[in-house]
């Protein structure tokens, strides 16, 4: 799948703007219809309407590996996920390695030093694999990395993420863990800021981003497909609690069709997505 670079697709939020950066771009290891065995055939032909992109040949489903930069008043920066990373990462197994996330930040004219945090939504591979290099050193040396303390203690004993990047932000002294909503930037009438959205894990956030009326929600993998968007009660096979991913979603996006908020997905393929009129989606 050819990558088409993101960064022209800022959008500004207030004094807020927000940037995508494409890390990498695939072919997913199962088909759409393994993935999301709940959809309909009428689920899928809206979600193609949504996302055309996502649509392979046959049952193939392509994705986006992306990232987000929030810039603020005084060149303040906030990085939205880690990617697949590089060869070697943990992702490496099934995700599109090595990611570009890197040169994507260098022509966002973003060096590494200037980042002041590093938002990961969760702790799967293909979210924070540059967030240290091969040798465990963190790749944004001024960064704290902001995750959910349940996100951390949910990991089961073993999982690549400890040893990978958990362990050696707190060598460093560079991991915050927080509880619930945090604000993390503020300007003049706007905020950055990460909430609960638990269920694809158990400590899973996403960020928010607003400024009056304007509001922008990084959404991580509260939704990982466009069928999750026109259907919002359709799980996703690799969902650690579908339930309560169903019910965040629901949630989510609801209050984002109210709000008139822009969703800065994952793994649509393309950044920006507006929440279908409530009359369009199923169940309605």
């Amino acid at each position: 799948m050819t990558l088409v670079n993101d960064l022209a697709g800022r959008r500004a939020v207030g004094a807020f703007e927000v940037i995508p950066l494409l890390d990498a771009a695939g072919p997913f290891f199962l088909d759409r219809r393994v993935a999301f065995p709940e959809a309909t055939p009428r689920d899928w032909d809206r979600a193609r309407v949504v996302d055309p992109g996502a649509f392979g040949p046959g049952e193939t489903w392509r994705l986006d590996f992306r990232c987000y930069a929030i810039r603020g008043p005084r060149d303040r920066l906030v990085l939205v996920d880690a990617g697949v990373g590089p060869d070697g990462s943990p992702a490496e197994g099934w995700a599109p390695t090595p990611g570009r996330l890197p040169a994507e930040l260098e022509r966002a004219g973003i060096e590494p030093a200037d980042v002041d945090m590093v938002v990961l939504t969760h702790l799967h591979e293909d979210h924070f694999g540059w967030s240290v290099g091969p040798d465990g050193t963190p790749l944004f040396p001024n960064a704290r990395y902001v995750v959910q303390r349940r996100e951390v203690v949910a990991l089961p004993d073993g999982d690549a993420a400890r040893a990978y990047v958990v362990d050696p932000l707190r060598a460093t002294g560079q991991l915050d863990e927080v509880d619930g909503v945090a604000r993390l930037a503020t300007a003049r009438g706007g905020s950055v800021r990460v909430i609960p959205t638990p269920g694809h894990t158990p400590g899973h956030q996403s960020v928010i981003v607003d400024h009056g009326h304007e509001r922008v929600i990084v959404t991580g993998d509260v939704l990982v497909h466009a069928v999750q968007l026109v259907d919002p009660a359709v799980a996703y096979r690799y969902e650690a609690d579908p339930e309560v991913a169903r019910r965040t979603r629901q949630r989510l996006l609801a209050a984002a069709g109210a709000r008139g908020a822009v969703l800065a997905t994952a793994h649509l393929t393309q950044p920006w997505t507006e929440v279908p009129d409530p009359r369009w989606v199923r169940g309605h």
